[in-house]
């Protein structure tokens, strides 16, 4: 347990209200000043089932979920479906209590609801209590919220609890229901928020606990984002006019986003009968010259393999998202992964190209989108973004400024009708869309209604005005041009920011990663070089086309390198491996794949394991050693 930071879990029942309060949670501590980070997990079941959200918050800045947690609240699980104790998914309605003590920290405490959990039907729960230190308060919050109100507040009445017992100001929190709440039941809720924290000082000596919150200050405004509102808030900053999709796990959240803000400035959100559809309609309005976007997650992007070489053969610009999840087909919905990393470079059939960001955070969410947009419609390519569920769903305070920047309406290299009246035309009158001369591999496009501008597109391969040519001359001339796309791209990339190094320049060793897990490496890294290690990081933002020259010179700078990934192929080491064509001995793994993310903690254990070349002390963390190219 540390002074300068709290982790507080709140745990209960899926649509018990879990992340909505452990939301406005995070921004109250935001708001006071500190630095939050969130973490959720929660089962792939439409309601009922054991769920819980973390709230990390320390006065600088937080990176990761951290290792364990402070204080639990534990509010019962009032949507179980079977408590009995033979069910095939266990005793439900204990679980908030009995399944979250493994990781509670020595000396932590516990807040329970005492009018729906029994401590006396978790096994050896006051032996326990008593061993690691606990401090256990059990507290009938629902008897209060139906004495006071509604059964429902019994969730303000748990933060009402945990602000008296962390020594937390309960204004913050009166605060935030003023601007969330409608007066109606703001009252209600004020009340039973106060009463509970009364309650906890009337009634407990609270001596002797170490668990509290700390203080913090902002030097400007902040604002509570996770990776979905990054994505969705980048692409309509940059212009993003048209999604289609259908929902699917994780993914939905930004197609929900998009679909909320997108008809307030005269844009179109299409939900539609599977991800062929909505791949398509974006690219049919990506065509006409909209910005345009379609995602999904898992077996939902797959289907989106043909419309994603459609979209290649015919160079139209669309933004793709890949919210991966533990697979493979359903898997695991609600898990996290990295396991798609090579189902997204490769899918799709022939000599695709495309681009492929992976951001590490909410904020580089935000500006990969805006850089995927900026790179589609430049290039005339799809680009596509891969996250997971990871990112999607944890909050972390921002500056609002970040997001202070101005709209790009920007389509790329569109020509005007005076213009295509002096490009090439074929004797029939069809405008040269495809021509092969291009030394950035891009041909300047018409968009529909232009005068002269007409043009045949279709997925077949085809000659300079579009018409299907099997001729060899040609296929070689339009397949090298779409090729050279990518040699422009990467110069155009280079030096932009989207790849990362963290810590100490001239460190001896390396540890590389992407995506999600870049903050929990980056904490691991602090930690390493706090114990007199001396490591650095690379974030890799960009995995296709691959920031070889990046890599190449990190990699050299460093004795040996740590790959960090959540799957159990080592999917991004040998991507590594295969773009630099070398490196192989210096290279190892450390993979994780059972549905939940790394710990600092487990990247600093791996890390030693790797030095020692000894194997992962967890059998859900795999250590694999450095090989040959």
């Amino acid at each position: 347990m540390t002074d300068d930071e709290l982790i507080w879990r709140i745990a209960g029942g899926s649509g018990d209200g879990i992340a909505s309060t452990s939301q406005n949670f995070a921004k109250a501590l935001m708001r006071s000043g500190l630095d939050v980070f969130t973490h959720r997990h929660y089962p792939s079941r439409i309601r009922g089932g054991h769920t819980y959200t973390e709230v990390r918050a320390a006065p600088e800045d937080v990176t990761s979920r951290g290792d364990g947690y402070d204080f639990l609240l534990a509010l019962g699980d009032s949507f179980a479906r079977n408590p009995q104790e033979n069910a095939y998914y266990g005793k439900e309605e204990i679980k908030p209590l009995s399944e979250n003590l493994d990781d509670l920290r020595e000396g932590g405490v516990i807040v329970y609801d005492s009018g729906l959990l029994d401590a006396d039907e978790v096994p050896n729960f006051e032996q326990r209590a008593e061993e690691n230190d606990w401090h256990v308060f059990p507290i009938d919050l629902r008897g209060m919220a139906r004495e006071m109100g509604r059964e429902v507040m019994r969730n303000t009445a748990g933060v009402g609890v945990t602000c008296a017992i962390a020594d937390i100001p309960v204004e913050a929190i009166e605060e935030l229901m003023a601007d969330a709440m409608p007066e109606k039941i703001l009252e209600p809720n004020v009340e039973i928020l106060n009463a509970a924290y009364e309650k906890v000082h009337e009634e407990y000596d609270l001596t002797g606990i170490e668990v509290s919150c700390p203080e913090g200050e902002h030097e400007e405004e902040q604002v509570l984002v996770n990776g979905s509102d990054g994505i969705a808030y980048g692409a309509f900053d940059e212009g993003c006019r048209f999604i289609a999709g259908y929902p699917m796990t994780p993914w939905t959240e930004v197609f929900t986003i998009m679909s909320k803000n997108l008809p307030e400035v005269g844009g179109i959100s299409e939900q539609v009968e599977d991800e062929i559809a909505a791949a398509a309609l974006a690219i049919g309005a990506a065509h006409t010259g909209v910005k345009a976007m379609s995602g999904s997650s898992g077996g939902g992007f797959a289907l989106m393999s043909e419309p994603l070489g459609l979209a290649e053969i015919s160079e139209t610009p669309i933004v793709l998202l890949e919210a991966a999840r533990a697979g493979p087909s359903t898997g695991m919905p609600t898990k996290p992964e990295q396991a798609d990393l090579e189902h997204v470079l490769y899918t799709s059939q022939g000599d695709s190209n495309r681009v492929v960001f992976a951001p590490a955070d909410p904020a580089e969410a935000y500006d990969h989108a805006r850089r995927a947009f900026q790179i589609a419609y430049e290039y005339q390519i799809p680009s596509i973004i891969l996250y997971d569920q990871k990112l999607s769903g944890e909050y972390r305070n921002v500056p609002a400024s970040h997001f202070d920047r101005e709209p790009n309406p920007d389509i790329g290299k569109v020509l005007t009708e005076e213009e295509i009246a002096e490009a090439p035309h074929e004797p029939g009158g069809k405008f040269h869309r495809f021509r092969h001369e291009p030394e950035d591999g891009v041909s300047p496009r018409s968009v529909p209604g232009q005068k002269g501008g007409r043009f045949l597109a279709s997925g077949n391969e085809h000659n300079e005005a579009g018409h299907i040519s099997e001729d060899p001359d040609n296929r070689v001339a339009q397949v090298d041009r779409r090729t050279r796309k990518l040699e422009a791209i990467r110069e155009d990339l280079n030096g932009d920011g989207l790849n990362v190094t963290y810590g100490p320049e001239d460190a001896d060793y390396g540890v590389l990663a992407f995506g999600s897990m870049v903050g929990t490496v980056e904490e691991a890294v602090d930690r390493l070089n706090d114990d007199g290690e001396s490591v650095k990081a690379l974030s890799v933002g960009e995995l296709a086309p691959y920031p070889e020259t990046e890599v190449r010179e990190f990699i050299e700078s460093v004795d040996r390198v740590m790959v960090v990934e959540m799957n159990s192929t080592a999917q991004f080491r040998g991507l590594t491996q295969k773009q630099l064509g070398e490196y192989g001995p210096k290279l190892s793994s450390l993979l994780k794949y059972n549905g939940n993310p790394f710990e600092p903690a487990e990247v600093v254990e791996g890390f030693h394991n790797t030095l020692a070349g000894e194997e992962a002390t967890e059998h859900q963390t795999t250590f694999v050693p450095a090989g040959g190219d």
